[in-house]
């Protein structure tokens, strides 16, 4: 292990890795989706750690860390600097401290990681570190966690990976990625083929069920599109012209069916504001809507937790055919910038929505039945929390819905990032989910992580798609996070067997 100060050439190479692997991981992802290099994007990064010390480790793993969560987030600096009300300046020192906090999981990763690469023990360890590092984000300052390496399995030229996520969610993919890096890269310090032979049980990914064939639904639901993006309310849109676009919303929801006839209409999260709860003249229209549509109707609201409307929560309702309120859900899990501003930003940072305070967390799942099926609707950014759209099936949805709004996001390649997540949790809970957007994308995912039906981008249309009630539960929704904790507990058990094999060391 180097000590004092590392030679220049050692210097630049360990920079070089810690900036080509965290490249590798932005181009696994949407708009590269070169998902190909998932099982080799981190071996850069290990191959640079072996001959750092504990500091250099963590600075290249923060490099690495930085790289990717600035490189893929990128959208992250123009939504602040267009929709938060904030200054040029001030939204890049703000995009700069997300990517520097983010970047602090990697560098932990990179730290422990240096220490077991010698180890006979060190493939397995490795990929577990990386399992229980990632499956962290949604725990860390901002509560913000977004592409995970499993993710990539879904469009993978091996197909099997995927099947791995009914029973342990996304950390089985991620896994089986990680474990490839981690073999690759002791292989080649080593000098050895030994360190392949860990990646001999992938081969029983072939044994596992294969996912279900997409098969005719036996319902059809209406996603409307909307197609309002936000610069429009900039301008004065909604006092010129919100009275016919809610005309234009009637009237794609009432249009005449391509095929059957809708049972469930769906209306996205987006930027013109609804009052179901609070307003007599918008409650009357939804119900209006519901009962010309002839469908249970699925809607964004914004609704309050006080009387004197200083608490506001991005709401979802569900009314049946007859315009009578089935269920009511408030988002749980809000936008960091976009619907609060963690402390002490709120001081000086406006935010996206059109709210005068901050938003509140709902504190309860809600699943609304609908002809004796049970639907569960997700609000937008919820959908990255693979533990909470798990809670729905749990409560009885044999449906899941996600209204979002990725207007914000511009042309940039969040909205394809996150059609990639929404699909990964349809997978993880063998469920239809049908997606609303405002503008894009649109689309009716199939319980195989399958787009079977989506609307282009940026049109205002309406879409009519067949899916299928299904109650059947994965083993990830009857067990949960099993594997991410147990690669906590497999790490920690790791650490503490290495403390005590360099005790042991020092005193022979």
């Amino acid at each position: 292990m180097i000590r004092g100060a590392l030679p220049t050439t050692a210097a630049a190479a360990a920079f070089a890795g810690a900036v080509l692997s965290g490249i590798a991981q932005v181009l696994v992802f949407p708009r590269f989706s070169w998902e190909w290099l998932a099982p080799v994007c981190l071996v850069p990064l290990l191959l640079v750690l072996r001959d750092l010390d504990a500091k250099r480790r963590f600075a290249a793993g923060w490099i690495s860390g930085a790289v990717f969560w600035g490189g893929s987030c990128y959208w992250i600096y123009p939504v602040m600097r267009d929709y938060a009300g904030i200054t040029p300046f001030v939204a890049g020192v703000l995009f700069a401290f997300f990517f520097t906090i983010m970047a602090a999981s990697p560098g932990l990763f990179a730290l422990v990681a240096g220490r077991f690469l010698d180890r006979s023990w060190a493939v397995p360890a490795l990929a577990a570190l990386w399992v229980a590092v990632e499956g962290s984000y949604q725990y860390t300052l901002f509560l913000f966690t977004w592409t995970q390496l499993g993710n990539a399995a879904l469009d993978f030229p091996l197909p099997h990976i995927l099947r791995l996520a009914p029973w342990t969610g996304i950390y089985g993919p991620s896994l089986v990625f990680a474990l490839a890096n981690a073999a690759v890269a002791t292989s080649l310090l080593r000098l050895s083929l030994r360190p392949l032979i860990a990646l001999v049980p992938i081969a029983g990914l072939f044994l596992l069920p294969q996912l279900p064939h997409d098969r005719e639904g036996e319902a059809t639901a209406r996603l409307v599109q909307p197609n309002v993006h936000p610069d429009l309310l900039k301008a004065g849109w909604l006092a010129q012209h919100g009275t016919a676009h809610l005309g234009k919303m009637l009237e794609m929801s009432n249009a005449p069916p391509t095929g059957d006839s809708p049972a469930l209409l769906v209306w996205p999260e987006y930027p013109v504001s609804a009052y179901y709860f609070d307003d007599p003249a918008s409650r009357a229209f939804f119900e209006r809507v519901a009962r010309e549509s002839g469908a249970a109707f699925i809607f964004n609201t914004i609704s309050f937790e006080d009387a004197d409307r200083e608490r506001p929560q991005n709401s979802s309702v569900t009314l049946d055919r007859n315009g009578a309120k089935l269920s009511e859900y408030s988002k749980m899990h809000l936008v960091p910038f976009g619907e609060f501003v963690p402390w002490p930003f709120h001081y000086f940072v406006e935010k996206i929505t059109m709210e005068a305070g901050m938003f509140r967390p709902g504190k309860r799942i809600a699943v609304a039945s609908v002809d004796d099926h049970g639907i569960g609707t997700f609000i937008c950014y919820e959908s990255v929390y693979a533990r909470s759209i798990r809670e729905f099936t749990v409560a009885g949805a044999e449906l899941l819905v996600n209204i979002s709004n990725d207007s914000w996001y511009g042309r940039s390649a969040a909205r394809e990032q996150h059609l990639q997540i929404a699909r990964m949790r349809a997978v993880e809970n063998g469920r239809w989910i049908l997606r609303a957007t405002n503008d894009g994308i649109t689309s009716a995912i199939s319980p195989a992580g399958r787009v079977e039906a989506s609307l282009p981008s940026y049109v205002q249309d309406a879409l009519d798609v067949r899916f299928a009630y299904l109650s059947h539960r994965t083993p990830f929704v009857q067990y949960g996070e099993w594997l991410w904790w147990l690669c906590l507990l497999g790490t920690a058990a790791a650490l503490v067997w290495d403390a005590a094999s360099a005790r042991r060391a020092a005193l022979q």
